[in-house]
């Protein structure tokens, strides 16, 4: 699991909400054409061996504490981590079954697919900035390109251009999230002048592993949600 400075978090997530307000939506409508993915069905994204997990927007987790409050989680994202050894989490994330399906698979079909949460419906377009197989850091456009679904199938223009808008507003808004997130943390840190240690972090997270509860403050809505977490909770779930 990345650890990373708050400072460093902050910095990095404002140049890339900066280069993504330059992208032209044409460009990437473009590139969905050319990819032509079409879903077959074999349900591989709604697994954690596939997908790790699905992190919900805090739009999203508000309509899933009104239809599925019970399929909640906090993120297995623990971003922050201060001396008292308590994490801060950016956000809320779907359950699993023991099996890495999510909660909300059966038979291999979304249970609440007319009601399917926005990463799921823009899945399996993203521009996350990563490093690719050459070291590069650059946008990631498609994910699990060639690992599922079928690929060259026509896409009309219209179509293309909606998604590539959607996918767009889509991580704008994970953008400020986490910039969100990351701001109340400082703020908080500074006011209580608490700190954010590395070695506090990898033990706490060690602890964690090992069976003990942990206290989680997550993101949502402005404010910090307290969970005591422990990671038998995670079964089934793929740590980063």
């Amino acid at each position: 699991m990345a650890y990373i400075r708050i400072e460093d978090a902050l910095a990095g997530f404002h140049e890339e909400k900066n280069l993504l307000l330059q992208r032209d939506p044409k460009d990437l409508a473009e590139i969905i054409r050319d990819v032509g993915f079409s879903c077959n069905l074999c349900g591989r994204c709604c697994t954690s061996s596939f997908n790790g997990h699905v992190f919900l927007l805090d739009t999203d987790a508000a309509r899933a504490k009104i239809i599925c409050p019970e399929a909640l989680i906090p993120a297995p994202e623990f971003e922050v981590c201060d001396e008292n050894g308590s994490f801060y989490v950016s956000g809320y994330a779907l359950r699993v079954n023991p099996d890495g399906t999510c909660i909300h698979l059966k038979d291999g079909r979304c249970k609440i697919y007319q009601e399917r949460f926005t990463i799921c419906r823009i899945y399996p377009y993203m521009l996350h900035r990563e490093h690719d197989s050459e070291g590069r850091y650059d946008f990631r456009q498609i994910s699990g390109l060639n690992e599922h679904g079928e690929y060259y199938h026509d896409i009309s223009g219209q179509k293309a251009l909606k998604i590539a808008r959607d996918t767009i507003t889509y991580e704008l808004s994970w953008l400020d999230q986490m910039i969100h997130f990351y701001t109340d943390v400082k703020q908080i840190f500074t006011a209580s002048g608490n700190r954010y240690i590395r070695k506090v972090y990898d033990t706490s997270l060690k602890e964690f592993k090992k069976g003990e509860t942990t206290r989680v403050f997550v993101w949502y809505q402005g404010d910090f949600v307290l969970h005591y977490m422990r990671s038998e909770e995670y079964e089934g779930m793929e740590w980063p």
